[in-house]
């Protein structure tokens, strides 16, 4: 099984779950030991037991969970199991002193620092990958091959529930075909992300659009409808480009596609966004989430080149480990 397939495999079994799951519920999948080549500059000492648990951001959970695959080749007693509740579920979870580490695709907000404090719960902040928020259409969409941000603004924003209905109301170029939305849920952070940097305001969203934190609900759905939009992280987008095409974003000096260059160099804005981890400083104490660790950040860009993220750069790279030593040292 190549290392692509495994990603793939961890996804489906994630995705399945969540499909299972009572729509209001998170979702908890145990990632397998997998067949990777990765190697670690940490964790290959005496062998450790014991849980690491992970929950919150569905665009973060990939990422790892490729990690937890390749930490299980070496560590293959230390169950690390990785959440789904999203941004904020995760957090919510988090700072109830539920789980070690909460995957982030936001940083996490004022209220959100209050409930830890409430439990004395103290974490670092580290950004593991870089993102470009991806806006998709389907297949048959041959009018939509750049969106302005007005554009997208005028779709999306609180304004347009039940009055923006057809795509010609977006531009009169474009057809009569019924809009069609499909999105993230309220507790996402690729939600918050995009309302904040789209319409301005931060969970500011029409309502009457089809919710789910299941990035694949959203897949499915813009593949089910030509007048199909939506939107979720590139390595969504990356998986199934044969499904579904990605839409070029005008943030004001023209249009520019998702990709990994235009993330990296802040030409694809404002959709472009880092992603985060926030481990527990007192879970970090326990060897097993210690290693886990050491492991994540010392193979962080072959983690997340292997799990079709976007890469850091190097500044970032080294921001993330000194950050790391942080954390361990306090």
């Amino acid at each position: 099984m190549t290392r692509g397939q495994r990603r793939l495999s961890a996804v489906a079994t994630a995705a399945i779950v969540v499909g299972l799951s009572a729509a209001c519920g998170g979702t908890n999948t145990t990632t397998p030991a997998g067949e990777g080549t990765a190697s670690a500059s940490t964790g290959a000492g005496a062998e450790l037991a014991g849980q690491v648990k992970v929950d919150g951001s569905s665009t973060v959970a990939p990422l790892t969970s490729a990690a937890a695959e390749f930490f299980a080749e070496e560590q293959a007693k230390v169950n690390v199991t990785v959440g789904t509740s999203g941004t904020g579920g995760g957090f919510e979870k988090f700072c109830n002193g539920e789980t070690d580490i909460s995957d982030a695709s936001r940083p996490i907000k004022d209220e959100e620092k209050a409930a830890c404090d409430a439990k004395s719960i103290k974490y670092t902040e580290l950004t593991v990958a870089t993102d470009a928020l991806t806006v998709v259409v389907n297949k048959e969409n041959t009018w939509a091959t750049c969106l302005t941000v007005d554009q997208l603004k005028k779709m999306w924003e609180p304004g347009a529930e039940k009055k923006i209905t057809s795509w010609n109301q977006i531009d009169p170029k474009f057809p009569n075909e019924p809009l069609k939305l499909f999105g993230p849920g309220t507790d996402s952070g690729t939600f918050d992300y995009f309302t904040d940097e789209i319409n301005g305001e931060e969970g500011a969203s029409r309502k009457d659009y089809s919710p789910s934190e299941d990035d694949n609900v959203t897949v499915q759905g813009v593949e089910g409808s030509k007048g199909g939009l939506g939107y979720f992280g590139y390595t969504y987008f990356e998986e199934n480009a044969a499904k579904l095409k990605a839409v070029e974003v005008d943030g004001g000096d023209g249009c520019v596609a998702p990709s990994v260059e235009t993330a990296q160099n802040g030409t694809y804005k404002p959709l472009a966004r880092p992603l985060f981890i926030y481990p527990s400083t007192a879970a970090v104490k326990r060897p097993e989430v210690a290693a886990f660790l050491d492991y994540y950040v010392a193979n962080i860009n072959k983690i997340a080149t292997d799990a079709k993220f976007i890469p850091l750069n190097t500044e970032q790279e080294s921001k993330l480990k000194a950050d790391l030593s942080t954390l361990k040292s306090s």
